[in-house]
């Protein structure tokens, strides 16, 4: 049996969270030895839908019509919506019913953490909610000295220079005037900011904000697998500012890539990412400045071999055997044999 993986909306999320999650689960599940396809077959036994497009809601009335499990990924929330694009917190009231609608048309509804599973199920959903990381490729992302001197000979930066980075979308949420901010007051160091937003979606105030971005701020756009790797690869600090995140997958490139980490302390970390063991946390700018600076100064423990282990958790080999665990338990695919049951347990 397969799964069917629905790629209606990839195009237009394919440089999001959202599309980076598409890919892993094709390779989770390849991992864990589910066969994927990317069109109806007659042995699909299932349709994943990770968009909340209206085109998402006719695939998953598709499936129902051909008696098919629905799984449907809740990405977003209602509280991640917020401070994002144009008229987003106007509009957040809505977009909830609207996903909390799109969810509700699956079998299953799987979110990366325990914190938006929690959420997920304030909205009411009544379908059976699971919490399951997003993954990460820590065959890929992994550490590389030898990347300290290609990030900055790509960026015609000197060889002693220190480096902060961050990626992600160009708004509010992400902590990108936070970020500015921070960079004023650290200015011993390069800060980056790599990612990519259509520009009629960014809000004036975030446009004023980096046409005034100080000196030592560089906007490389959005950039492919290896040029990013490099980048974390070769930083010296990773500092992510977002207000609000489902699990946040670039933290778990950071991570996997041994740079040391700072992140705003909200919710979504509780439980799996411990301030002063495997990561650093903020609350506000004063607080950021200070872990920033002592990272860069190296006056701060390095806790980047226990991040590099929390990485290793949520590996794609280690998502694929929880994905395929949930799909026996809500028979999105057929019981294995008592006979292999028996042999894997004596394994």
């Amino acid at each position: 049996m397969r799964i069917y993986i629905y790629g209606g909306g990839e195009k237009i999320v394919g440089r999001s969270g959202v599309g980076q999650a598409i890919r892993h689960q094709r390779e989770c599940l390849r991992r864990s030895g589910v066969d994927t396809t990317d069109h109806w077959t007659a042995d699909a036994a299932a349709v994943h839908v990770n968009t909340i497009l209206p085109d998402s809601v006719l695939a998953a009335l598709g499936a129902k019509l051909r008696r098919r499990k629905v799984v449907w990924y809740g990405h977003s929330t209602m509280e991640d919506f917020r401070s994002s694009f144009k008229g987003s917190n106007a509009l957040a009231p809505l977009f909830k019913r609207w996903i909390t609608f799109c969810y509700g048309l699956g079998d299953v509804v799987l979110t990366p953490t325990e914190y938006s599973r929690q959420l997920l199920e304030g909205y009411g959903l009544k379908k059976p909610v699971y919490s399951i990381s997003n993954g990460v490729d820590t065959e890929f992302f992994q550490p590389n000295p030898a990347a300290r001197s290609a990030l900055r000979a790509r960026y015609g930066l000197g060889e002693e220079e220190k480096v902060v980075v961050s990626v992600g979308h160009m708004i509010a949420r992400k902590g990108l005037p936070e970020f500015l901010e921070l960079a004023r007051n650290v200015p011993e160091a390069k800060f980056l900011w790599f990612g990519w937003t259509n520009p009629k979606l960014i809000p004036q105030e975030i446009v004023q904000a980096m046409e005034n971005a100080p000196g030592n701020v560089r906007f490389p756009g959005f950039v492919g697998r290896e040029e990013l790797r490099e980048a974390y690869q070769g930083a010296d600090v990773f500092a992510f500012l977002s207000h609000e995140e489902t699990e946040g997958i670039v933290v778990l490139e950071a991570l996997a890539c041994g740079v040391p980490t700072v992140l705003r302390d909200i919710p979504v970390y509780g439980g799996w990412l411990e301030q002063g063991k495997n990561v650093y946390k903020a609350s506000d700018n004063g607080e950021f400045q200070r872990i920033v600076s002592g990272l860069l100064d190296k006056s701060l423990p390095d806790l980047t071999a226990a991040g590099r282990a929390v990485a290793e958790s949520r590996s794609l080999e280690q998502v694929g055997q929880r994905l395929k665990a949930i799909y026996l338990e809500q028979r999105v695919l057929p019981p294995l044999p008592q006979a292999l049951l028996r042999k894997q347990a004596r394994a």
